[in-house]
C-alpha cells in the first residue's frame, strides 16, 4: 500500500464522498440514516466526543502527577487510554516507561548540545525499516547499572546496547506486589491488577531523530493541519527493546515508536473518524478474533490515520460513518490479502511483515471481511456490544449509559486525587475530604446499579464482578 493507498475523488459538499460498492447493494439514503443512528449508539456507549476529551485530559493529568514522583523514568499512558477511546477496564492499560538519563540520536546530531549527565547512543538505521542498533557514543557522568549490564562489544571495537539484555534487566523492576505478571510479549510486560485490570508496561528510551520525522512532515496531505504536524515532530520518538522478528540480530535491534505523536494525531481526528476506528477494532476483536496477534488494533490505527491523511476532513461526518467503515474494511482486506500495511510514521516498515498469518486463516478472514462488506449496515449486528445496545429498552439504556459514564469519571477523578494525596513515601492521605466525597458518590451510584440488577433478576454476589461488568 503505497503511502496508505486510500486516496479518492471527493465532493466539496456534505454528501457521502465519491462512489462506493456499498451503494450498489444498499440505498444511500438508508445507509446515511443508519450511519446517524450508529453514531448516536456509539456516543451512548461512551465513544462520544465529550467523553473522549474528558478521558484524554484525566490520563494526561495522571501522567503529570506520577512524573513528579519518579526519578528514573517517566510514565506515559499510551494506546486507547491516552486516546480516550476505551473505558477503564475495556482494554489493556498501555504504559510507556521512558528511562531518564539516556538519549539516542541519529547521525549528524551535535553531541556537544547534549548535557554531560546524559548517556548518549548513536542510532545505526541500516537494519529493517523502523528499527536501529544503538552504539555507545558518550557515557553520562553517572550510569544506571541496567544500562551498564546491557552493553556488549560487537567484536570490532564498538560498544552496543543490547535490546534483549536491557529488557531482561528492566523486567525485574516491573515486579509489584499488587500486579500479577504474565509472560513477556515482545517489549511489553503484561500484568493484571485485582484480577480485572490488565496493564501492558513497556520500557523505552528517548530518541532524537529529526530527519525521520521531517520526512513524515514533508508528505503532501489533507490532514492534519501544519500546526499539528509540527507539534508531532516536536514530540519526538522513542526506542523500545525489540527487534524485527525475522532478523538474525533482533537481540541487538530497537524499534522506533512515536507514541506521543500518534496519540496527538488520534486526538485530532473528529468524532466520526474515532468512532470508525473503534468499530473497526471491535470487528477485529469480536469477528476476526486473532489468536496470535496476526492482525492487531495497531494495524487498524494505521488504516484510520492513512484514511484521514488522504481525504479532506470535511468528508468525515456522521452521515458518512458507514461509508468510511466500509472503506476501512476494504483497506483491512487488502492488508490481509497482500500481507502489506505501511506504517503511517515510517512507510518503509511493513506492519504485516512476519505477522505469522497462515494461508487458511488468511482465506477465512478475507471471506469474512467480504461478507461484512456485502452486509452493509447490518454488519453492526455482528458486534455484541452494539447489538445489545440496539435491543435494549431505551429508558434503561439511557440510564445505564449516564450512570456508567459518571462512575468512570468519578473513578478517574479518584485516581488523580489519590495521586495528589500521596507523599514521597507512597503513603496516601486517606483523610482527604475531596477523596472521601468522590468515593461516597461512586459507591452510591454503584449500589443503584446493584439494586437495578436485583430488580432485573440478576444475582449479585461480588462487587468486583459488578465493577468489571460495568467498565468492560
Amino acid at each position: 500500500m503505497a503511502e496508505g493507498g486510500m486516496g479518492r475523488a471527493t465532493s466539496q459538499t456534505e454528501s457521502v464522498p465519491g462512489h462506493s460498492s456499498l451503494y450498489s447493494r444498499h440505498s444511500q439514503n438508508h445507509v446515511e440514516n443508519m450511519s446517524m443512528e450508529i453514531c448516536t449508539i456509539m456516543t451512548r456507549l461512551g465513544y462520544g466526543e465529550e467523553m473522549r476529551r474528558w478521558r484524554v485530559e484525566k490520563h494526561r493529568e495522571l501522567d503529570r502527577l506520577k512524573d513528579t514522583r519518579s526519578s528514573h523514568a517517566s510514565q506515559i499512558t499510551a494506546g486507547s487510554k491516552a486516546e480516550g477511546l476505551t473505558c477503564y477496564l475495556e482494554s489493556d492499560w498501555d504504559m510507556l516507561h521512558v528511562f531518564k538519563g539516556v538519549l539516542c540520536v541519529e547521525a549528524g546530531i551535535n553531541l556537544h548540545t547534549i548535557p554531560d549527565d546524559i548517556d548518549v547512543f548513536r542510532m545505526d538505521t541500516r537494519v529493517y525499516p523502523g528499527h536501529c542498533i544503538l552504539l555507545q557514543k558518550r557515557p553520562g557522568i553517572t550510569r544506571f547499572k541496567q544500562i551498564h549490564n546491557s552493553l556488549c562489544d560487537n567484536g570490532y571495537g564498538a560498544v552496543l546496547l543490547s535490546s534483549s539484555l536491557f529488557l531482561d534487566e528492566y523486567s525485574a523492576l516491573f515486579t509489584q506486589s499488587e500486579v500479577v505478571d504474565h509472560e513477556r510479549a515482545g517489549p511489553s510486560t503484561p500484568g493484571t491488577i485485582s484480577g480485572i485490570l490488565h496493564v501492558d508496561r513497556v520500557i523505552a528510551l528517548r530518541c532524537h531523530c529529526p530527519s525521520i520525522l521531517q520526512r513524515w512532515a514533508a508528505r503532501p496531505r489533507h490532514w492534519p493541519s501544519p500546526f499539528i504536524v509540527q507539534k508531532v515532530v516536536s514530540l519526538g520518538a522513542y526506542l523500545t527493546p525489540v527487534g524485527f522478528k525475522g532478523s538474525d540480530y533482533k537481540h541487538m535491534e530497537w524499534r522506533m515508536c512515536f507514541n506521543t505523536g500518534e496519540t496527538e494525531l488520534v486526538n485530532n481526528l473528529n468524532s466520526t473518524q474515532t468512532q470508525v476506528y473503534v468499530m473497526l477494532k471491535m470487528i477485529v476483536k469480536d469477528v476476526l478474533k486473532p489468536c496470535k496477534k496476526e492482525v492487531t488494533s495497531y494495524v487498524i490505527k494505521n488504516i484510520v490515520l492513512w484514511q484521514a491523511e488522504n481525504n479532506p476532513q470535511h468528508n468525515f461526518y456522521k452521515r458518512s460513518f458507514l461509508y468510511w467503515l466500509h472503506d476501512g474494511l476494504r483497506a483491512l482486506k487488502t492488508a490481509i490479502t497482500t500481507q502489506q500495511m505501511s506504517y503511517y510514521m515510517v512507510p518503509e516498515r511493513n506492519l504485516m511483515a512476519a505477522s505469522g498469518l497462515q494461508d487458511k486463516q488468511q482465506s477465512k478472514w478475507v471471506a469474512d471481511i467480504t461478507d461484512m462488506m456485502d452486509e452493509g449496515p447490518n454488519v453492526i449486528l455482528r458486534l455484541p456490544k452494539i447489538r445489545q445496545a440496539i435491543v435494549a429498552s431505551p429508558e434503561p439504556m439511557l440510564w445505564f449509559s449516564k450512570t456508567r459514564m459518571e462512575l468512570e469519571m468519578l473513578f478517574l477523578e479518584a485516581l488523580n486525587r489519590q495521586e495528589k494525596c500521596t507523599d514521597g513515601n507512597g503513603e496516601v492521605n486517606e483523610s482527604d475530604a475531596i477523596l472521601h466525597a468522590i468515593w461516597r458518590r461512586y459507591l452510591k451510584l454503584l449500589m443503584e446499579v446493584v439494586q437495578r440488577m436485583h430488580i432485573g433478576g440478576s444475582a449479585v454476589y461480588d462487587m468486583l464482578d459488578v465493577v468489571s461488568r460495568i467498565f468492560s
